[in-house]
């Protein structure tokens, strides 16, 4: 047998090439894509005389062995003969079928089994078997035989499982990735369409259209079939009843292949009585899961806890699951056209309020204890937990605020991530979240109080002053009429806060140590009562009082270190980082602002990141980089839209940007000023993190120190709302 090398362009079969031996039948249209898959397929056959392709109904399992076949045709000298499963039912027959296939001459009595043998033993050719996954066992004692017997006999399956012998080499066929998914829809769309092509206007329509599809050949191209009717956007609109829309495939194609529900009906029928009903079950759950998860949320009297393990193992060998390696350990997802076909069947059971109930009651579970321990070493763990979770989050907000009478649960939901909101970015997304759930009536107090101070926190930070009083007012009220003391101390707490960002710098100062009073009465140490002692360490710097700001922070970063927390450590660095750029350290206050930011880009804590950037670029303008220092602004200034208001609208943190922008200007000309700020415009947080980080990422400049007076703070400053008296909670 010639040696394998991965098929180019040039080898792609061709109408007019002389075929090889072999029955492989010609294709119909142009086959699209999957370059790297038929490279994949072709150094496998170099190296294993099994190979198995797997994936779900309709993913092309069959159309890629084909044609991988057709390319590898020349280089098996007794050709490539495909044998085709689907129409066969009886295992019995399944060795006169492979003989037919290969034209294996009857020889009067003798097993079929040995003829084969006979035949194949002095042969070096390729053998397809597809679609033997109701031939399971069959197919696997037939293969292993054939493969002792015949030593130049290389063998490719296709199904929805591998056939589990040895030497067997099994590659998980995936959907179309975006460009290949595209290209096919177009292909397919112009054979049923004189003419067409995916105009500019349709790029977006044809792009959503297939990830909607999850990019399954067959889905798009039956999708590419109802635009003899309809058009792409029309097409997408229906795509929420996908399984009647998507119907009709070519006459000529398996039955099984002509819809979207028959393909994916029969990796189904496939399915034992287990198998389906965890399929049904898994179908509440939205993004990645777990194995916890799946045990807690699907089992019952009909599914014991103790057989879930096996069942999902065989879901994921049938390619009903996918099993994936992630940060947070192994988990499992589901296809969004899988999981819908479940959805239906979990519908048809009656059961779907319940395992949804469930399913909610895990998550509000979950986001309890990560909420718990979240003050431990264990914090950049539980950010990537609750990242991976965040679909099934958003699935258990939505069932709890979709019933009046789960109204509390959702408010509670809501609170109780106020950590994964602030702490990893997410301060838009928390706020969506929050306002929905304080919009309804609950008649739980306990879980209200949380989603208003939480409220009122998120709201500061965004630089809605009215938005956070609002909140944090009804908190307060509440609280001291329930005799809510931990309630009553956060929502001091963030009136200070909020003090703080509108100027008041005395009414800050009053409420943070009050706050701080009822922390140490309540025996509150967590995250939320360090980051009280920040914002007083911030009042300080911002009054001229650079040592008590520094011993405040200092006694956080100690308690941080002492429970091995890091979030909050970011930003007792980052005040410790100002306390030393205001009295002229600024190589310390590099370093300090370099940690922080490191910490801050492992949470995606966005406004840890800015803020450690504003005052990095005074810093960097220190050094003599004006450039580089305005690099860093205009990085900063594409994050700020993410955040909220540009530093909280707030004269005191503003005056960080206006004396850097000013020198900066100074130095470089209007021109300049504005050219190295667009360039940080370009940077993400991840570039402008490693430009800091790893300093070859930007161009070398001499550094030299240059003194930056800090704006006096002593006078009074004025408090956009002080004629009200708004900042006083």
């Amino acid at each position: 047998m010639r040696r394998f090398t991965g098929p180019g362009p040039s080898d792609r079969p061709h109408p007019d090439r002389a075929r090889g031996p072999g029955n492989l039948p010609a294709e119909l249209n142009r086959f699209v894509g999957r370059d790297a898959e038929l490279a994949a397929l072709a150094r496998r056959l170099e190296s294993a005389r099994l190979v198995t392709l797997t994936g779900l109904g309709g993913v092309g399992k069959s159309r890629l062995a084909a044609h991988g076949a057709a390319i590898l045709q020349d280089r098996f000298c007794d050709g490539v003969w495909l044998v085709e499963l689907d129409a066969l039912r009886a295992p019995h027959l399944l060795d006169l079928t492979v003989a037919e296939a290969l034209t294996v001459a009857d020889r009067g009595g003798r097993p079929v089994r040995a003829a084969l043998g006979e035949h194949l033993a002095d042969r070096e050719l390729l053998l397809v078997l597809d679609g033997h996954d109701h031939l399971v066992e069959a197919c696997a004692e037939l293969t292993w035989e054939l493969l002792r017997r015949a030593p130049g006999l290389r063998v490719l399956a296709a199904g929805r499982r591998p056939l589990g012998i040895p030497g067997e080499h099994v590659v998980p066929l995936a959907p179309m990735a975006g460009a290949d998914a595209a290209a096919l829809f177009a292909d397919r769309a112009a054979s049923v369409v004189a003419g067409f092509t995916v105009e500019a206007s349709d790029e977006a329509a044809v792009a959503e259209l297939c990830r909607r599809l999850d990019g399954i050949p067959l889905a798009l191209e039956l999708a590419a079939g109802r635009l003899r009717a309809l058009s792409v956007n029309q097409v997408l609109h229906r795509l929420d009843d996908r399984f009647r829309l998507l119907t009709g495939g070519a006459r000529g194609t398996l039955p099984r292949h002509r819809t979207l529900r028959t393909a994916i009906g029969w990796s189904h029928e496939l399915c034992t009585p287990g198998e389906r009903l965890l399929w049904a079950r898994l179908s509440v759950f939205a993004g990645q899961f777990d194995l916890e998860a799946v045990e807690y949320v699907c089992t019952g009297p009909e599914l014991p806890g103790e057989e879930v393990l096996d069942v999902v193992a065989e879901l994921v060998a049938q390619s009903v699951l996918v099993r994936e390696e992630t940060a947070t350990g192994v988990r499992y997802r589901m296809l969004d056209t899988v999981r819908a076909y479940g959805a239906d069947w979990l519908d048809a059971t009656g059961d779907t309020a319940r395992l949804r109930r469930r399913h909610r009651d895990w998550y509000l579970g979950l986001a309890t204890w990560c909420e718990l321990d979240w003050f431990s070493p264990r914090q950049a763990e539980i950010a990537a937990r609750i990242e991976a979770e965040l679909p099934n989050l958003r699935v258990a907000l939505e069932q709890s605020l979709a019933s009046a009478d789960d109204t509390h649960l959702g408010q509670y939901l809501a609170g109780t991530l106020w950590f994964y909101w602030v702490g990893c970015g997410r301060l838009s997304e928390g706020r969506h979240w929050l306002d929905r759930a304080l919009e309804l009536d609950g008649d739980h107090d306990e879980a209200r109080l949380k989603a208003l101070w939480v409220t009122g926190h998120v709201a500061a930070l965004q630089g809605d002053t009215v938005g956070a009083l609002g909140a944090l007012r009804e908190c307060s009220e509440t609280a001291e009429r329930t005799g809510n003391a931990a309630a009553a101390a956060y929502a001091l707490h963030r009136t200070g806060c909020l003090a703080l960002v509108c100027d008041d710098l005395p009414r800050a100062e009053e409420l943070l140590r009050g706050a701080l009073v009822r922390y140490r009465e309540i025996g509150e140490l967590s995250s939320t009562a360090l980051m009280a002692q920040l914002a007083l360490a911030m009042t300080a710097a911002f009054q001229e009082e650079p040592a008590d700001a520094v011993r405040l922070g200092e006694e956080v970063r100690e308690v941080c270190e002492d429970h091995g927390e890091r979030w909050t450590l970011a930003y007792a660095q980052f005040v410790l980082a100002y306390a030393a750029w205001s009295q002229g350290d600024g190589g310390r206050a590099r370093a300090l602002l370099e940690e922080s930011l490191a910490i801050d880009h492992g949470f995606g804590d966005l406004l840890g990141a800015v803020l450690g950037l504003e005052l990095l670029a005074l810093v960097t303008l220190g050094e003599g980089e004006a450039e580089e220092a305005a690099v860093l602004q205009g990085a900063a200034g594409r994050i700020w839209p993410s955040v909220g208001v540009v530093l909280f609208g707030s004269r005191h943190y503003s005056r960080l940007h206006a004396l850097c922008e000013e020198q900066a200007r100074r130095r470089l000309g209007d021109e300049a000023y504005e050219d190295a700020l667009r360039t940080g415009g370009r940077l993400d947080l991840d570039a402008v993190v490693a430009r800091i980080l790893r300093p070859a990422h930007r161009p070398p400049a001499p550094r030299r120190t240059v003194r930056i007076a800090p704006p006096a703070t002593h006078e009074p400053a004025a408090s956009p709302s002080a004629s009200g008296g708004e900042t006083a909670g």
